[in-house]
């Protein structure tokens, strides 16, 4: 049984370490450590998601989270074949989200962010345009969630041109510039497109 210490460790990391497991040992059982609430819910969410069977128990300095696979769950652990067909692209035109408050917009993208972590199919491509560049670059609150999700395979790109428009490109910091061009390239070939 492959143990996990997640102590000590910020949101997401924890899911991030569950998916790496999950993927270097499909179907095994994992012990996971960690040490607040939601950490603990966040992990088991994720592990009830993948089709594994969650068992908790209380300790001094946190929780233990048996994760087994669900008998029900044939696949456990596995990404379902059909969801790997064809590459999801996301489009940021923004640094927030929605159409209300500037501070309450820019929470929901992070949040959104942050989430992309706990799902099983993450986008292939995140494009950033407009003021989305603006996280990207130097003093957004993303950066570690858009490293993390860059080193879990997905391609992060900032329009150039906005980079420029914002006087930003020695500034980027996650990710590489790209071009018009590119971005509808990758846009048409995509299997579906979301716009934030």
């Amino acid at each position: 049984m492959k143990k996990i210490d997640c102590r000590n460790m910020p949101c997401p990391q924890p899911i991030i370490m569950v998916k790496r497991a999950f993927e270097d040992n499909p179907g095994a059982t994992l012990t996971v450590l960690v040490d607040n609430g939601a950490a603990r819910e966040n992990v088991s969410r994720f592990a009830v998601n993948k089709g594994f069977m969650v068992t908790e128990t209380v300790l001094d300095d946190g929780f233990s989270l048996i994760l087994s696979s669900d008998p029900n769950h044939t696949e456990a652990g596995k990404i379902d074949a059909a969801e790997e067909n064809g590459s999801t692209v996301i489009l940021v035109g923004s640094d927030r989200l929605g159409e209300g408050p500037e501070d309450i917009g820019h929470l929901l993208m992070k949040n959104y962010m942050i989430t992309l972590l706990d799902i099983s199919k993450l986008p292939d491509m995140i494009f950033f345009i407009n003021t989305g560049v603006l996280l990207t670059t130097e003093g957004s609150e993303i950066i570690e969630v858009l490293e993390n999700l860059e080193h879990l395979g997905c391609e992060i790109f900032s329009c150039s041109v906005c980079l420029d428009f914002f006087h930003l490109k020695e500034k980027l910091a996650v990710g590489s510039p790209t071009n018009m061009f590119a971005i509808t390239e990758e846009m048409l070939k995509a299997r579906s497109v979301i716009r934030l």
